[in-house]
This record gives C-alpha cells, sequence and structure tokens, in this order.
C-alpha cells in the first residue's frame, strides 16, 4: 500500500515542480508590476504638477448650472474666465455626473480612463506580445502605469479630462477594422447576427464619428478614411458624426444653436495661443515670435505643409500593412495642425513609443538569423537577401539602435516634461528670459510631434487591416509570391 502510494506521488512530483515553479514566476511578476506602479506613482509626483481636477471642476459646475435651468454657456467657472467648450453632446454626456459630488466625478472619470487606456493597450500589444511569446496581462500592467506617468496620461486624469477615453473610441475602431480584416467575408454558419456583427467589425468608425461630435479634431480621421477608400468605415463615421450633433440639436436646440452660430467661434474661451501648455504648431509659431497671437499666414502655410506630410505618410503606412502606424500618424498630425493642443491632449505619443519599440525588436529579430531567401524581402522591410549570407557580427547589435533609442527617448521627454520649469506667460514674462535653452525646452513636446509626423517608422506587414486587394490577402495568408 505504502509503495503504491509512494510511486503515485512520485508520478506527482514534476507537476509539483511546475506549479511552484508557476507561483514563483507569477510572484516575481507581480512584484515586477507592483515596483512599476510605485515608481509612476513617484514619477508623477516628481515631474507632475499639483492636480486637483481642475478641469473637471469646470465641466461639473457647468453640468449643474445646466441642469438648474440656465443656459450651458453662459457658465463661468469662479474665479476663471473659463467656461464649457464642448459641443452640446458633451454637455449630454456629462449631465450625470450633475449627481455626484466633483470629487467623486473626478475620481470616477480617473477610474474610467485607466481601465480605457488598460483596454487599449490589450488591444495594440496583443499582436506584439504575441509574436514574442509574453504573457498579456503581464504586458498590459506594466505597460499601464507607465503610460499614466508621462505627461498626457497624468495631466488627463489630474485635471479631470477626457482624451483617455476619446483615445480608447478611436482605438476601438482600430481594432473593429482589424477583426473585418482578420476574418474577411468569411463568417462561421453557426454565428449569429450580433456574434458577425461584433466580431466582423462592421461598426468600425463609430468611435470616430462619436469623438468627432464631442471634439472637433478627430474629424482628420475621417478624412484619412476617405482618402484610404475605406468607405464603410467613413460612411460610419460620417453618419455617427452627424446623427449624433441632429440628436443634440432636437434635443437641446437652444444649446446647440448658441454653440455652432457663436461658441464654436470664440477662440478665446480656451485661452491665448502662447500658453506653454499648448504644445501645438500654433503655440510653437507664437512662443518662437514672442507673441500672444499666431502668426496666422505662416501657420496656415506650414499647417497645410504638415497635413499633407502627415496623411501621406499614414496612407503609405496602411498600404505597407500597419494601420497602428497609420492611425497614430493621424493623431499626431491633429495634434500638430490644431490651433489649440494642450500637453493632456498628446496621448497619440503612446502609440508612437509603442511603434518605435515594436520597430526595433522585429529590426533586431530580423537582422540575427532571419535572414530572407534571394529575392525576398526581409520581414523589417529590408532588401532581398541572399542564400548563406549572415549579416557581420555587429550588424545585429546596432540594427534597431536607433528606433529602440528614440522610443526611450521621447519616453523620457514625456516623463519630464522639460516645459514646466520654462514656462513664461506674456506680456509679464518673455518666453526667450531664459535664453535658447528655455525656449527650445519650452516647445520641447511640439518640436517632438513634429519630428514623429516627419520620421515615425512604419511596419511593413505588422498590422494590416485590410484583405480587399492582393497585397492585403498576401499579408493576411503570408504568401510572399
Amino acid at each position: 500500500m505504502s509503495a503504491t502510494v509512494g510511486r503515485r506521488m512520485d508520478r506527482l512530483a514534476p507537476i509539483r515542480r511546475v506549479a511552484r515553479g508557476v507561483d514563483r514566476r507569477s510572484a516575481v511578476r507581480a512584484g515586477v508590476v507592483a515596483s512599476v506602479v510605485y515608481a509612476a506613482w513617484l514619477a508623477i509626483g516628481a515631474f507632475g504638477r499639483p492636480y486637483n481636477f481642475f478641469d473637471m471642476k469646470i465641466y461639473h459646475g457647468a453640468v449643474v448650472w445646466w441642469a438648474n435651468s440656465n443656459e450651458l454657456y453662459d457658465f463661468i467657472a469662479p474665479s476663471t474666465t473659463l467656461g464649457f467648450t464642448y459641443p452640446p453632446f458633451g454637455g449630454l454626456v456629462m449631465l450625470p455626473i450633475a449627481l455626484l459630488p466633483v470629487e467623486a466625478a473626478g475620481w470616477l472619470n480617473a477610474l474610467a480612463s485607466v481601465a480605457a487606456l488598460a483596454l487599449v493597450l490589450a488591444g495594440l500589444l496583443r499582436p506584439i506580445v504575441d509574436r514574442l511569446g509574453w504573457p498579456l496581462w503581464f504586458t498590459v500592467a506594466i505597460a499601464t502605469p507607465m503610460a499614466v506617468a508621462i505627461e498626457p496620461g497624468r495631466e488627463t486624469l489630474g485635471y479631470g479630462q477626457v482624451n483617455l477615453l476619446l483615445f480608447a473610441l478611436i482605438m476601438a475602431d482600430l481594432i473593429g477594422l482589424r477583426w473585418r480584416a482578420r476574418r474577411g467575408t468569411r463568417f462561421d454558419p453557426t454565428d449569429g447576427p450580433l456574434r458577425r456583427f461584433v466580431f466582423g467589425g462592421a461598426w468600425a468608425g463609430v468611435g470616430i464619428g462619436l469623438t468627432t461630435a464631442v471634439k472637433l479634431t478627430p474629424a482628420l480621421f475621417i478624412a484619412y478614411l476617405v482618402i484610404t477608400r475605406q468607405w464603410r468605415a467613413a460612411a460610419t463615421a460620417v453618419g455617427t458624426t452627424i446623427g449624433v450633433t441632429l440628436a443634440g440639436f432636437a434635443l437641446v436646440g437652444t444649446e446647440s444653436r448658441a454653440y455652432f452660430g457663436s461658441v464654436l467661434w470664440q477662440t478665446e474661451r480656451v485661452g491665448a495661443a502662447d500658453m506653454t501648455p499648448n504644445q501645438s504648431l500654433a503655440g510653437l509659431l507664437a512662443r518662437l515670435y514672442d507673441s500672444i497671437e499666431t502668426p496666422g499666414l505662416l501657420w496656415l502655410a506650414f499647417s497645410v505643409l504638415l497635413l499633407a506630410l502627415g496623411l501621406s505618410r499614414a496612407v503609405s503606412a496602411r498600404a505597407e500593412g500597419d494601420e497602428l502606424t497609420a492611425f497614430t500618424l493621424v493623431g499626431l498630425t491633429a495634434n500638430v495642425i490644431s490651433p489649440i493642443s494642450w500637453s493632456h491632449h498628446l496621448v497619440w505619443v503612446i502609440p508612437a513609443i509603442i511603434v518605435l519599440a515594436d520597430a526595433a525588436v522585429r529590426r533586431r529579430d530580423a537582422s540575427r538569423g532571419l535572414v530572407p531567401r534571394r529575392g525576398q524581402a526581409s520581414s523589417y522591410g529590408g532588401p532581398p537577401g541572399v542564400n548563406g549570407l549572415r549579416p557581420p557580427i555587429w550588424y545585429p547589435t546596432l540594427t534597431g539602435l536607433r528606433h529602440g533609442v528614440a522610443a526611450l527617448g521621447l519616453y523620457l521627454l514625456f516623463l519630464i516634461s522639460p516645459i514646466w520649469p520654462y514656462e513664461h506667460q506674456l506680456p509679464e514674462v518673455s518666453h526667450y528670459q531664459d535664453g535658447l535653452l528655455g525656449a527650445l525646452m519650452e516647445n520641447s513636446l511640439a518640436v517632438a510631434l513634429i519630428v514623429l509626423v516627419a520620421a515615425l517608422p512604419w511596419r511593413p506587414g505588422a498590422e494590416p487591416a485590410f484583405y480587399t486587394d492582393r497585397f492585403g490577402r498576401a499579408l493576411l495568408t503570408g504568401s510572399r509570391r
């Protein structure tokens, strides 16, 4: 009897060893996640600013004012000159927070924003971690606090802004396009209509439409969808925007007429162009000219140039099978050409960092042994290889280095955010008060955005979101013919 039990115990020994190994790995990973969360908290305290839900107090005060039968756009926050600046649909969406204390509304928005960011990161990182064999939960658990710690994340949460929620809506459309591409026109006969609708990505475009109805700058994504002939998604986005706007006129006609008739054109409601947190091209030019106003013709000329550059590079990225980079380029371009892009608007640096880091890994892996056969294109978009030839020893070490350095540098720039130690405000203090270095630091985030629009690399075949043309089918099936 005892011998039999002993043999059974021996058979279970390998299972117990594996279980202990799994427990140790889980404990180590949990410790790493806790360390990253703590480091992010310290970084926010070191590089962030005092946060008290300043913008949420304006939104909350405006909808409480509106709920008490006052005109929404007549509200001015106490001790400020600021009022509600979103379209009436935004006011309708925010109206339920009037039932909560302002602090509770701020924390609820923060929790919802972090949850939305985590879901977005899970969607964006899934193809990467599957390729590398990393656990998705562990990667997302590390990436989320790292993203929260940088300037757009911590400013959005600290001020009670909605940028991460809007970002998640647009990224949901990207995932919808990805699902549609993956599934193509083939459906499981057992799938019901709802499952076909959801996992077939037929709803792609709704997120862009909703964000455009709340904040006008996402309309650039509709232009991108039209240029790339993604007609269904473009029509869905346009229809959603128009439908939501018309619903606003039907439900709150007075506020809708006030917004589109006058409030929309009152640019002074959001602040002066030269304010330090305005890291758009318009803010950059105003500070370089040491003026409260942006030089109009110069801004228009450079905006048209950067618009053409950003959209053309986005179209090229999509044609090479990288829809994530295409969306990122469109978002970055919108940040650059918008008259006002506060530092909390710059959430598109998050996918830009992911793209740069993944490009570095892809190029390094490709050069360390994934050498293509004669006449075949390499997996990182380089020239065709030759059978039997390996790169020199130094080549794998240096390949991808510039993209890795760029990803790390971009993250550190937005983590440290050197604009605030050199913040100046006209007419009291010139933007050149601290010399050339001060001017460069005050405009550093805007310069980084422009460089990204001009130079963000795409990853051929990494994120195909189309299947109707020959190249799309080849990418999805792995064919190289």
